[in-house]
């Protein structure tokens, strides 16, 4: 009897860690990959991100490169003793790849969304772009704080507050997330339409 009973009881703990481990697998599939303890629910992902920091990467390694080299250049070139328009010219040409390129690259892309995330409780949106450091920042704001440009743009899709922002709307898994962040799902914009329907047919 007693081995029996051993033979059972193993069995039973077998059972239960079986059972205990089924419990655990599913509880961590079912875990929310997507969501952010601080921002909320991931709803966007640029596919550009690395693209935008390789650029800009490269775009300052470049130019900390040409100050270091200006010296040495100067130095063996003999452009430093030429005349006054050869030395304005050199300098522009340098300063253009040096300053104006890194800048402009900024200026271009601080708005591109490398990631958005909306806390529905909120009503707010997180979004992640890039600084001029080449860190990542968090902007956040609420659904009426996002205002339309009137005239299309090519860096902007939407102004959150007076930032702009970039984002490619066919990147947007759920679509309704894209219509809310642009206030489409509003009754405004329905209202506007029939307004506009009924103008037509006079």
């Amino acid at each position: 009897m007693a081995p029996c009973k051993a033979a059972r009881e193993v069995i039973a703990s077998v059972i239960f860690v079986t059972s205990f481990q089924g419990v655990a697998v599913r509880s961590l599939c079912t875990s929310n990959p997507h969501e952010h303890p601080e921002h909320g629910r991931l709803v966007y992902k640029g596919n550009l991100a690395k693209a935008v920091l390789g650029v800009r990467f490269f775009s300052y390694s470049t130019s900390i490169f040409n100050l270091f080299m200006m010296p040495y250049i100067m130095l063996k070139t003999g452009i430093g003793f030429e005349s006054l328009f050869i030395q304005a010219a050199f300098y522009g040409l340098i300063g253009f790849f040096t300053f104006v390129t890194p800048v402009t690259l900024h200026v271009l892309t601080k708005g591109y969304v490398i990631r958005l995330y909306y806390k529905d409780e909120m009503d707010t949106y997180t979004a992640i772009t890039y600084n001029a450091i080449l860190a990542e920042k968090a902007t956040v704001f609420h659904q009426k704080d996002v205002k339309i440009p009137d005239i299309t743009k090519m860096f902007t899709t939407f102004y959150a507050k007076t930032k702009s922002m970039l984002v490619n709307p066919t990147l947007f898994p759920n679509p309704q997330d894209y219509n809310h962040l642009m206030g489409y799902d509003k009754s405004f914009y329905f209202n506007l339409e029939e307004e506009k329907e009924t103008e037509e047919r006079k």
